[in-house]
């Protein structure tokens, strides 16, 4: 198996945008509405998803913040984190759980140079065997660390809820619906799941939510 089509510029955003257009016209609407999707590529290897670990269950400026803190400590690498005593993850703001978190993911000695060349659903497997590393983050790391073009991830709320406002639908799909859904935006679907985004950021602008 290949690992697809790679999302490197915002060209190739663009073509994928072009492509769902020609085959939806929902696509087409929403795309009026948010202009040019952005590339939101990140860097990938171990510092990423220790900090989407950091991140779970807390606010962007607490994880920012604690991710500061490690980063100052030069606790950010896998050696780093397996070697660092308890207090010392603590004293970055970690809690108890989270601590156990990012040395299970330093422990488990990912080779994130071969991830690159290796088929999206077999990087996904490999992630989630790790203790605190859900098929969400997985995806989302799939999609903007290593810039597949083809994978989405339909548990993201505010996916469910863009889809129910494009597609006018009487709920909001569950993850499994959303998942047989995007079936169907195939070989864009990261592509997809940006322009989803996008509109649903401009849906709650106009309705005053921020």
């Amino acid at each position: 198996m290949s690992v697809g089509r790679i999302i490197t510029s915002e060209a190739c955003v663009a073509e994928g945008a072009a492509w769902l257009s020609a085959r939806e016209v929902r696509f087409t609407d929403a795309l009026k509405q948010t202009g040019a999707l952005p590339l939101r590529l990140k860097p990938d290897g171990f510092e990423t998803l220790l900090s989407a670990i950091v991140s779970q269950q807390v606010s962007v400026a607490s994880a920012n913040a604690i991710f500061g803190r490690l980063k100052a400590a030069r606790l950010t690498g896998p050696r780093k984190v397996m070697w660092a005593s308890e207090d010392e993850l603590r004293a970055c703001g970690l809690s108890r759980q989270k601590i156990r978190y990012a040395k299970a993911l330093a422990e488990a000695r990912i080779d994130y140079k071969i991830l690159r060349v290796t088929p999206t659903e077999e990087v996904v497997e490999t992630l989630i065997e790790v203790p605190g590393i859900g098929r969400w983050t997985a995806e989302i790391y799939a999609m903007f660390s290593l810039g597949r073009a083809d994978v989405f991830a339909p548990a993201d709320l505010a996916l469910q809820e863009s889809a129910r406002l494009l597609f006018d639908l009487d709920d909001r799909p569950k993850e499994k619906a959303l998942r047989d859904m995007a079936e169907t935006w195939s070989p864009w679907r990261s592509v997809a799941a940006r322009l989803l985004w996008a509109y649903y950021h401009v849906e709650k602008n106009r309705e005053g939510i921020r």
